[in-house]
């Protein structure tokens, strides 16, 4: 397939004029077919990359079942997000496990959707201060032995874990996670700045929904965000759905870590693509009014959102930040982050033909492509 006379996302460049070509599920230097596809008043971008996603329609990922896990991918998919790491919360150990195992069972399948390319353990090793919407009930120390047992559960796809640096032993176990190829994010910590720094000079190099379950940045206690925008080689995730951050400290993250440290998140909840109500969210039931989540009876705590990580993309383009940074948030960082990057979140010969067109004027969805084959959408 040709995909021509489009505006096409390049990571150096922002957007260019020049056609993209697949060759079977590749991108190649020239098509495989006769195909042509005409992008005439589109943006042509990689599928996104959500790594803190809940669920959607109804579903949620904790709930291990491979009925649920399909539908999200579906729906996922239809929302231009072609690879997704879902997030677990914090549930007992046993039940963690059914989520790594559904997680891995469902990669064996071929079954459409949205690509699961991971795990990302949000719980359960967090600051009973900062746990937000977490269960309080079942916070643990973190535990070497036992990521080692849902690393196994998950058949080595738990990529990313989101630890609080001031609990009992979380320098040995970041430590030991990275050795293990996973990505450690510091995250629903009371952590001071130099507690923050201690995590990332051990190894983490990701930051949980910036400015959301820390203390905030303040000019004599910068926290983990000062701790963060300190060590170059951490990435920071951003809840960019309208309710979490006000725009102007969305635009301040933006400019603090630069378009090569951002990355922009959904954190949905099973409540998105659904009608307002109640649902229930890691043992708790949340209250949904319009594109706001919170914990039933407690309406001043955030649940996560209601928005897709498409809409967050929109809502970040809304809040003035440049078009291009926001899709290299949504696509290549993330993608970088769990480190798929050598197949997806650029639009590269030999890269996965996983493709989006958006309308140049509202950003729409015109077209979605999942390894070089038409979605529905």
């Amino acid at each position: 397939m040709r995909i021509t006379g489009g505006q096409v996302f390049d990571l150096k460049a922002g957007f260019v004029e020049r056609d993209v070509c697949t060759s079977g599920p590749l991108l190649s230097e020239t098509s495989g077919d006769d195909v042509v596809l005409n992008a005439s008043g589109c943006y042509v971008i990689p599928g996104l990359v959500d790594v803190h996603f809940h669920g959607c329609v109804g579903e949620d990922f904790s709930d291990a079942t491979p009925e649920g896990l399909q539908k999200m991918a579906d729906f996922e998919l239809s929302q231009g997000v072609t690879y997704l790491c879902p997030a677990g919360m914090t549930l007992p150990e046993e039940q963690l496990a059914a989520i790594c195992k559904n997680a891995a069972d469902h990669r064996t399948r071929s079954t459409g959707g949205a690509e699961v390319v991971g795990v990302h353990l949000e719980g359960p090793f967090l600051s009973t201060a900062k746990k937000g919407a977490q269960n309080g009930e079942f916070l643990h120390d973190p535990d070497i032995p036992m990521l080692k047992r849902l690393q196994e559960a998950a058949q080595g796809c738990v990529r990313l874990i989101t630890v609080a640096p001031e609990q009992p032993g979380a320098m040995e176990f970041i430590r030991a996670a990275v050795e293990m190829g996973v990505t450690v994010s510091v995250g629903h910590t009371a952590a001071d700045f130099d507690t923050a720094k201690a995590a990332f000079a051990a190894g983490a190099t990701h930051a949980t929904h910036l400015y959301n379950g820390m203390p905030p940045l303040h000019h004599r206690t910068p926290s983990v965000i000062g701790a963060a925008f300190d060590s170059p080689g951490v990435q920071a995730e951003l809840i960019c759905d309208g309710v979490h951050i006000h725009p102007a400290m969305v635009r301040l993250a933006f400019r603090l870590f630069g378009r090569e440290r951002m990355i922009l998140i959904s954190d949905s909840l099973r409540a998105t693509g659904m009608p307002d109500g109640e649902y229930p969210f890691g043992g708790q039931m949340i209250e949904v009014h319009g594109n706001r989540a919170t914990i039933l009876g407690h309406p001043e705590t955030l649940a996560g959102s209601v928005t897709s990580l498409m809409g967050c993309l929109r809502q970040a383009a809304a809040f003035e930040i440049p078009l291009a940074d926001a899709v290299r948030a949504c696509t290549y960082n993330p993608a970088q982050s769990i480190g798929i990057a050598d197949r997806a979140g650029t639009l590269d010969i030999g890269k996965e033909a996983s493709v989006v067109l958006l309308d140049r004027n509202d950003l729409s969805i015109r077209k979605i492509l999942l390894r070089g084959a038409f979605a529905a959408q």
